[in-house]
């Protein structure tokens, strides 16, 4: 008989995943969806500027800031500023929405500039279609934008005395992002401004003639229904009847969007636009407001300066 000698193969068990792998894995598979979830609408808020360091700044309620006027509207006299004026981050700003809304300013006797002396700034953000005016009083001073979201915009300086306005390109200016615009004049020469910087110049002849029409915000007159409607955010429209001095344009860029007039001698009206229409130079220019908002939730594409 033969006898048969069985050989065994021995087999290396299998390893089995440790109690810490397992139980990492079986935490993925239960809360994964979880986690996806809330880093999407973390995301979500981060875009919306929810984590934005503005957010949490300091607000200046409305009114927060004026200039006192003792002796009444018109008046220079003793007049100086009252309230917190240091240039906290408005609580509110300006929304225009395109066709139909507008802030008619009137027409009192300080806005009806003549001469060769004036001086307009504002702080904007704009969104949708391009030919937007910020400041008109048609058939006298006008302040616009023009250009289109995917290219630097240009900006517009018009006068009664050369109403077909010269442009001059805002370097690194677009769409959803705040700019910081001025235009001046005096005797001999016109001067663009973005962002507290020199755009350049023109050489100008004759004055600028009165007019009867209103001063408004976000539209071109008369009667707001003029078109060129602004589409975006407006906030601190400030007008002199003086020319600033350059180094006077850069101080009111670094003051930022929150910062007040700086040559009160000569401020004829002046809309922080932080939650109503007022005009807060004491000159009583109180704005009428046409289908215009005022939003808490600004401070997406603004850096201060």
């Amino acid at each position: 008989m033969n006898t048969f000698r069985k050989s065994f193969i021995k087999k290396k068990p299998l390893k089995k995943a440790s109690t810490k792998e397992q139980s990492a894995m079986e935490y993925l598979m239960t809360y994964g969806w979880a986690i996806l979830i809330i880093a999407v609408v973390l995301a979500a808020l981060f875009q919306l500027g929810v984590f934005n360091p503005m957010t949490f700044a300091p607000k200046a309620p409305p009114g927060s800031c004026q200039v006192f006027r003792p002796n009444g509207p018109g008046t220079t006299s003793f007049i100086n500023l009252e309230g917190i004026c240091s240039g906290e981050l408005p609580q509110y700003v300006a929304q225009f929405n395109g066709a139909g809304t507008y802030i008619n300013c009137g027409n009192s006797n300080n806005l009806n500039i003549t001469g060769n002396a004036i001086t307009i700034v504002a702080w904007i953000y704009v969104k949708g279609t391009p030919l937007h005016d910020i400041v008109d009083k048609e058939g006298q001073y006008g302040m616009k934008l023009n250009g289109n979201c995917g290219a630097p915009f240009t900006l517009e300086w018009d006068t009664s005395n050369d109403w077909v306005g010269t442009s001059y390109t805002i370097p690194n200016s677009n769409c959803d992002k705040w700019i910081f615009v001025a235009v001046t004049m005096n005797a001999t020469t016109k001067f663009w401004y973005g962002d507290g910087q020199l755009l350049g110049t023109k050489a100008i002849s004759g004055s600028i003639s009165g007019s009867s029409q209103d001063v408004f915000i976000g539209a071109l007159g008369p009667g707001g229904g003029g078109g060129e409607w602004f589409t975006g955010f407006i906030s601190n429209v400030q007008i002199y009847n003086t020319s600033l001095s350059a180094n006077e344009i850069q101080a009111l860029y670094l003051e930022g969007i929150g910062g007040a007039p700086i040559d009160l001698q000569h401020l004829v009206g002046w809309w922080p636009l932080n939650g109503n229409a007022n005009d807060y130079s004491g000159n009583g220019n109180n704005g009428q407001i046409n289908n215009v908002n005022f939003v808490s939730n600004w401070y997406s594409g603004y850096t201060p300066p």
